[in-house]
C-alpha cells in the first residue's frame, strides 16, 4: 500500500488583502515558511487571481500547489482552515492539468509567447467588431469571423470566462478545447466548436489596421497582434491538490448543474 505524500516543507503565498494576510501570520506560526525553491508543497492564501499567479510562478516546479480561500472568488481553491493542515495535504487528492501556449505576432512581425492556464483569447481594442479567420491544424473551417473576439479555454478555465461566453463546462479530465465566440454578431449562430486537446489553432486578424485585436493570454497582453497561434503544452504538467469530495473534477461537475 502506497504510503500518502510527506509535505513537512510548506511555503506559503499569500495576497495583499487584510485576510490573506492574517492568515498567512496564522499559518506561519503554526507551520512555519519555506522558500518556495526548497518547499515540498505551496499554499496560496487568496483567491482565483493568487491561485492562478502561483500556477505560472511554480509552473516549471513540479510542486503541487493547494489554495485556500480568502479572497472574492475560490472556484479553485479549497476551505480555509488553521487545523490539521499536515493532515488536510496528505488527504487531498491531486488534479493534474496543462497550460495552453500562445504564440502571438503583432503588427510588427514581433513574435510573443506566453502560457494560459485558463484561456487565450483574443478581443476589439476599438468600437469596430474584429474580423477573424480560424485554422483548425492548417486547415481553414471559417473565412471570416465577425465578433468581439473568441477565446480557447482549457478544462480547468472552462467555467470562468468560457462559460460567461456561453461556452461549455468541460470535465477537468477531458482531452478536449472550447473554442467559443465571444458576442458573435456574423455567423450570428455559431455558438463555437469542441476541439481535440491535440489541435493547433490558428486565429488572423483580417483588417488588422483598421479593426485592431489584442491576445490575452491568462494576465499577459499583447496588442495589434496580426496572427495568433495556440496549442496545448504537454510538456508541462502542473499539480492542483484538492480535499476529498472538492476535487476539480467534482466542482465542474457541480458547475453543471448550478443555475
Amino acid at each position: 500500500m502506497t504510503s500518502p505524500p510527506r509535505h513537512d516543507r510548506i511555503a506559503f503565498v499569500a495576497s495583499a488583502g487584510a485576510e490573506s494576510q492574517q492568515a498567512l501570520a496564522q499559518l506561519v506560526e503554526l507551520y512555519g515558511n519555506h522558500d518556495p525553491a526548497d518547499a515540498d508543497i505551496v499554499v496560496a492564501l487568496g483567491g482565483d487571481g493568487l491561485m492562478l499567479q502561483t500556477l505560472h510562478q511554480n509552473m516549471h516546479s513540479g510542486k503541487p500547489i493547494y489554495g485556500m480561500h480568502r479572497g472574492t472568488v475560490g472556484f479553485l481553491m479549497n476551505e480555509f482552515s488553521t487545523h490539521d493542515l499536515h493532515a488536510r495535504l496528505a488527504a487531498a487528492k491531486e488534479s493534474v492539468i496543462h497550460p495552453l501556449l500562445m504564440r502571438a505576432t503583432d503588427a510588427h512581425d514581433v513574435v510573443h509567447l506566453h502560457h494560459a492556464i485558463n484561456e487565450v483569447y483574443l478581443y476589439r481594442q476599438t468600437y469596430q467588431a474584429a474580423r477573424l479567420r480560424i485554422l483548425i491544424d492548417e486547415r481553414e473551417r471559417m473565412p471570416e469571423l465577425i465578433a468581439d473576439g473568441i477565446l480557447v479555454a482549457t478544462p480547468a478555465g472552462s467555467t470562468a470566462y468560457n462559460l460567461s461566453a456561453q461556452g461549455p463546462i468541460l470535465p477537468i479530465n477531458a482531452s478536449l478545447l472550447a473554442l467559443t465566440p465571444i458576442s458573435a454578431f456574423r455567423p450570428r449562430r455559431w455558438r463555437g466548436a469542441l476541439l481535440p486537446n491535440t489541435a493547433f489553432v490558428v486565429i488572423e486578424v483580417l483588417e488588422g489596421d483598421k479593426r485592431p485585436v489584442a491576445a490575452v493570454a491568462d494576465h499577459y497582453e499583447v496588442r495589434d497582434v496580426r496572427r495568433v497561434e495556440v496549442l496545448s503544452d504537454r510538456t508541462i504538467s502542473m499539480r492542483m491538490l484538492f480535499d476529498p469530495g472538492h476535487s476539480l473534477e467534482e466542482r465542474i461537475l457541480s458547475e453543471q448543474f448550478g443555475y
